[in-house]
Order: C-alpha cells, then structure tokens, then sequence
C-alpha cells in the first residue's frame, strides 16, 4: 500500500515520495502566543498530531517542527495593555498552550522554534532577497516586491490581476504594489527592536517560517501544515520569499486542515465565537474532544455542537466499556501462541476475520489522505462485532479459546486507537476521569453521590426497600444513573 496526501499546491492526491527514503521533515505553523487557544488550534493540533503519530508508525523517521511566533503586533498590544513587556507575554500564553495540549494528549514536536531565536537567520534570507533585487528598502521598512515573483499566487491558485482587482490592501505610500508585503518591519517608539542592515527593527510574520523551516529542515522539505486559512497569504508568501531566495522548491507537500465552525461560520478570535480550549475541557473529557475532531477528514469543515460532543461522548464511552468488559471477563492474558487459529476461527469466525482484516484496512483508510474517520470506522467494527461475542456468553468469565479471542480483539482495537491518540487510558481511569467531569459540571461532588449510594445498600440489606427506592429516585433526580452488579453499585451521570 501507498500512502497518499493531497497537496494543496497540485491540487490532487499524489504517492507521498520523501526526499530521504525513509525520513520525514515536516513543519507545522504554531500558535501567536497572545491569549488562550481555542478549539480551532486544538483541531490543527490534532490533526498534525495524528499525522505524525502514524507516519512514525508507518515506520518513517520523522523529524517534527512547530514553531511559536513570540513577537508579534497582538503579544504588543497585549504587553501595552497589562504595563509589562512582550517576552512576559509570550511566556505565559507558551505555558498555557502546553498545559492545553498535554491535556489532549498531543505528542511534542521534535523542534519547537521560538521566532526571537531565529532573527539572524530570517536577516539573512531578506539580505539575500534584497541582493536579488526581490525585496527593497522603503523607509525603515523592507518589502518582498510579488512582481518579481512570476509564480506567485500558485498555492492559492490566484492570479496577481485577480488579486489586484479585488484588493483591499490598506494603502501604504512605502509599497510599489500594494500586494508587497513587508519582511522587516522599522520599529516605532516603545516597541522592542533587534538591529539589522536596515535599522532597528523586528521581522514580518511570515518570514518567521521561511527562516526557521530552512534551518532546521533545510531549503527543500517534505511537508508543511496549518490551517485553510494560512493558504494565502501566509502560507503563499513563505513559498515566493524562500523560493526566491533559494532557489529551489521549499516545500513538496502542503497539508491544510478545514476549519471548525459555529453556525456556518469559521471559529475565530476576531469573530468572536470561539471556545477556549481549557473551558471546553471543564465539561468535556480530552478524548472526545480528540475523538469529535478527527471523526470528520481532517480537510472537511467540522460543525462544533453541544450534540457533535454528546455524540462522540457517547461513541467513545462504547469503546471502553467493551476494552472494560474484557478486563473483567478475561483476568489473565493468554499465552502468545498457546491458542490455534482454527480453535479461535471456531469460537466466532466473524469476529476473527474482523481482527485480522482490522490492521490492513486501518493502514488502507489511514494511507489515503490520512482519512481518519474511515480508520475508526473499522476500529467499531472490531469493537461491536466484539461486544456481540461478549454478549453470547451472559456475565461468565472467559476461558480457553473464548477469553484468547476476546482479549485479541481488545488489543487490536487499543493498539491501532492508539495510533490516533485514543483509548490511552486504562478503562477504569477513563470512567473516573469522565463521571467527575459530569460530577462538578451538575454541581455534585462524588463523596455526596456515594454516601447516599452506601445509605440505599444498608437499606436493602435490613430489606428497607421502601427507603432504597425512595434513595434510588433521589439519585436519579441529581441526575445520577445506577446499575446493580455482582461486583457492586455502579454509577454514572446521565
């Protein structure tokens, strides 16, 4: 099987063909660390992790870089408003968006560039760019002229006249064009200031990844990701500055994920509609987040709803609790081998051919365009088929071929979720961790709900049925859900 992407620059899906047979350098815009993230950059997030996390299970060796963009008109703003200054900012957003993506279980990159680390570097491609009579000096200022560019527009698929015509680029005397757009920007009183053939001054947004990607990835690499809405002008612009620098192609594959709406719309700060990701997760458990992100392909729009969440709740909890029941129903794993194939075929045929098939056709849905939400199709598959056997035998513990099968199939759902960063946790931790969730969102503490569940099993042990029902409808109006079972009272929240 071949792993295809579609590029963005080609407009199709093409066989991915690394540089490097064997190694991947892949790059990643990150976040301007000025406020909280919201569900949007959890998305991207995500959808990169996952990427990475199974081109290393595809076997590649992959050498990841995310950048933080630490200076910047906002984290400015942002210092101005708060009487401090702009590194303070920075650090504190950098925290907080570690302590958001740790909580969703999102792997670190390799690299995680700073873009005041990199200042020299970005220098000197805009020394050479002037050298080549591509950028030019305009006050205190540096632009990238795009006419000097004859490609540019070929991400985005714009042609120059188009853009020009529909322009509506703030007017600055300084520009030859109003396209240009400005490498180094001359600072303005107040401001902070790194020194430069031009003056003193700090780099324009995007030549923050040109400079970085070619450092630590060189001038060509594999692949490059972000959001849709880095397509142009972002992302086109870091294509125009490094290829005219360099002069050869900077980046073979380009990977865009699709926006998360709110009521048709895209979710944003500057629309104001978003949800940030630390208020999400004070009701939601990270792995639904997770879970509600990549059940759509990661280049559809996904519709953020209190429903969509509920849904992937639900649909994630059903995974568990099969993963739970085979814990319990199989207390001890089965030697590897002591077990015949005809002997587990014979205990339930459909359920082993769906075992075996499960790693081909997760690696199939997964190797076209990553399309997540086909792979965990198959993971269900595997999961209710499974469920299913569980069923046929009541409540009994498994043995033998039965118990060998069973836990077969819990480990190849586990191990193939686990490339998608799901089922991470062990069953029980995954319940506790969701009905405390549910607990503190209803204004319940636990203590509270398991008093009152003790109260009803001394009522039924002195036969007090009265008083255990009476407890039982008490519960059930906190919003609390049990269910008798040989182990014990169970409980969760509705």
């Amino acid at each position: 099987m071949t792993l295809t992407v579609y590029n963005t620059l080609t407009k199709k899906k093409e066989a991915f063909q690394p540089l490097e047979p064997g190694k991947v350098r892949l790059y990643v815009c990150g976040v301007t660390v000025y406020d909280l993230c919201h569900v949007g950059h959890a998305r991207s997030a995500i959808v990169f992790d996952v990427i990475y996390r199974y081109l290393k299970y595809r076997g590649y060796d992959v050498t990841y870089v995310r950048n933080f963009t630490d200076i910047d008109d906002k984290i400015i703003k942002r210092a101005n408003e708060e009487g401090t200054d702009y590194r303070t900012i920075a650090d504190r957003y950098i925290a907080a968006f570690y302590e958001d993506m740790d909580a969703l279980d999102v792997l670190r990159p390799d690299l995680e560039p700073l873009a005041t680390e990199n200042i020299s570097q970005m220098i000197e491609i805009i020394r050479r760019l002037e050298e080549k009579g591509i950028a030019y000096q305009a006050g205190s200022d540096v632009y990238f002229s795009v006419e000097k560019f004859p490609e540019y527009g070929k991400l985005s698929g714009r042609s120059l006249d188009d853009m020009m015509a529909g322009a509506r680029v703030e007017v600055d005397p300084n520009k030859k064009n109003p396209l240009d757009f400005v490498l180094w920007k001359g600072s303005k009183p107040g401001e902070p200031a790194w020194d430069s053939p031009w003056g003193p001054g700090r780099p324009g947004w995007h030549i923050e990844c040109s400079a970085m990607g070619s450092r630590f990835l060189g001038p060509t690499f594999d692949l490059h990701g972000g959001g849709k809405d880095l397509i142009f002008p972002h992302h086109e612009n870091e294509i125009a500055q490094s290829e005219a620098a360099f002069g050869v192609p900077f980046v073979r594959y380009w990977i865009h994920n699709g926006f998360v709406n709110i009521n048709n719309e895209k979710m944003s700060k500057s629309l104001g509609n978003f949800f940030t990701i630390r208020d999400i997760l004070k009701s939601v458990h990270p792995e639904t987040l997770r879970l509600f992100v990549i059940s759509k392909h990661y280049r559809s729009p996904v519709d953020f709803s209190d429903e969509a969440l509920a849904e992937a709740e639900r649909a994630l909890e059903r995974l568990y609790a099969t993963l739970e029941e085979v814990e319990k129903r199989v207390p001890d794993a089965p030697e590897e081998g002591s077990v015949h194939e005809k002997a587990l075929m014979a205990q339930d045929k459909e359920l082993f051919e769906k075992i075996q098939s499960l790693p081909d056709q997760f690696r199939e849905a997964m190797d076209n365009d990553f399309n997540t939400a086909q792979a965990i199709g198959h993971l269900f598959e595997v999961q209710r088929a499974l469920q299913r056997f569980l069923d046929s035998f009541g409540r009994k513990k498994l043995k033998g071929p039965a118990a060998a099968l069973a836990r077969m199939g819990a480990e190849t759902v586990k191990g193939h979720a686990g490339v998608l960063g799901l089922l991470t946790r062990p069953p029980e931790a995954f319940f506790r961790e969701l009905r405390r969730l549910k607990v503190r969102e209803k204004g319940l503490s636990e203590a509270q709900v398991e008093e009152l569940i003790e109260k009803r099993n001394q009522a039924r042990k002195a036969k007090d049925f009265e008083e255990a029902d009476r407890i039982r409808d008490q519960l059930t109006d906190m919003g609390v859900q049990l269910e008798d079972t040989p182990e014990g009272t169970r409980w969760k929240i509705r």
